[in-house]
């Protein structure tokens, strides 16, 4: 028997609850949104927060804003003084409807959105990171790995999601599938560099964390 569903809400009824805000910004994406799945969601979003609770990071970066949850749940767990997220998301549509949560949740002083490609981006940001969180385009995982090592500060973390890419890193892969041969690129290119420590965390469609060795 299947109890996936029932083990699912019961890890909800026993972590802290969702904030008014993240609540109705699941509820909003749900409704607006054509592929809400890309959200992050509570589990993930609360485990977010805590770890850089753990990192206390000074700076952070993620690639792929979406509708802002994740990057909220982030800033929640934001202690350190000073402490910010650069988040970029490739599509502007998006901007009118993330500004007002970031509004809304208070961090919007802690949070600034860069409309562009992350490839484009990146190399023009001047911060060093404590932490990246990666979840942007699956097709460019390596380029993006590249663009940040070097502005990650020894003893930093990357977080990417959606390194198993629901199962399919494990199946024959398709001719025309770049996404699956992005995250499997990526994923080899982890396993294979001796300046970091690495485990996947297997959290709804995985996750690497990766330490820059110190």
């Amino acid at each position: 028997m299947d109890y996936s569903i029932e083990l699912e809400q019961y890890i909800l009824d026993h972590i802290d609850e969702e904030s008014d805000v993240l609540k109705e910004l699941n509820r909003q994406t749900h409704i607006k949104m054509l592929q809400p799945r890309m959200l992050s969601g509570h589990v993930q979003g609360q485990i977010l927060k805590m770890l850089v609770q753990m990192i206390a990071p000074l700076n952070v970066l993620e690639i792929g804003t979406f509708t802002g949850y994740s990057a909220i749940s982030m800033a929640q767990g934001l202690e350190k003084e000073g402490a910010h997220i650069d988040t970029i998301e490739i599509n502007d549509e998006l901007e009118p409807f993330v500004v007002p949560f970031l509004q809304k949740s208070g961090f919007d002083k802690k949070i600034t959105m860069h409309i562009g490609d992350a490839l484009d981006v990146i190399p023009k940001l001047e911060n060093k990171y404590d932490l990246v969180f990666m979840d942007g385009d699956k097709r460019v995982y390596p380029q993006y790995y590249d663009l940040v090592f070097d502005k990650l500060n020894p003893g930093g973390y990357i977080l990417a999601d959606n390194i198993l890419w629901d199962g399919k890193i494990v199946q024959e892969l398709k001719k025309n599938d770049r996404y699956t041969k992005g995250i499997l690129e990526f994923n080899n290119k982890v396993k294979n560099d001796s300046r970091v420590e690495k485990v996947i965390l297997p959290i709804r469609d995985g996750i690497f964390m990766i330490r820059k060795k110190a």
